[in-house]
């Protein structure tokens, strides 16, 4: 689920920074540079893990700004196909199941990834499985176990002024997506189990 990545970047320093020890300078640029920001085909960047080199600083001209060359590691969330992992459901629509976990909410369980004979309630908005005369319901706000079975990566363009339109500003998908399923035994809601 974690992963550790090896990255290497230009860092300006600010000369407010100064006072601190370079190391701790640097390691603060790049937590505000890349934590909680998707990295196509890296994964959700979490943190600085640790800083394996770094150059002499160079005074930029004008600006007092100290340009370093790094090569650092960070702690990326990115799950493998086939991980099982615990989620909470966060919303039910008739395109799926919506999953979160503490800091991601980009999961969607789609219709075919359910239990055969699952079905919307369109009243409730509220998913069921009809099992053997039994009727499960997939609850908002109930913990579950499920599968990743891919990955969606969607580059992140930024439009135009002139060309933004209201639809097209509400179909902007998330730069990085898993599709789940909970369709295999021992999936689904843990209460289930």
């Amino acid at each position: 689920m974690f992963l550790l990545t090896t990255i290497s970047d230009l860092v300006q320093i600010a000369p407010e920074d100064f006072a601190k020890f370079s190391a701790v300078a640097i390691e603060d640029n790049i937590n505000e540079k890349y934590a909680n920001k998707v990295i196509q085909e890296t994964g959700l960047c979490i943190c600085f893990y640790d800083l394996l080199e770094s150059s002499d600083g160079l005074i930029g001209h004008g600006t007092g700004l100290v340009n370093v060359n790094v090569q650092f590691r960070l702690i990326v969330f990115r799950p493998f196909k086939g991980e099982i992992l615990l989620g909470r459901i966060a919303s039910a629509t008739e395109n799926g199941i919506k999953i979160g976990l503490e800091f991601f909410n980009d999961i969607l369980v789609p219709p075919d990834f359910l239990p055969q004979g699952s079905r919307f309630d369109f009243a409730d908005h509220v998913w069921m499985w009809d099992n053997e005369g039994s009727t499960f319901y997939f609850d908002v706000g109930e913990v579950v176990r499920f599968r990743v079975e891919a990955e969606e990566w969607q580059d992140q363009i930024p439009n135009a002024p002139d060309q933004l339109e209201p639809a097209a500003v509400s179909e902007r998908r998330p730069p990085y997506s898993i599709v789940g399923s909970v369709q295999m035994a021992g999936l689904g809601p843990i209460s289930w189990w």
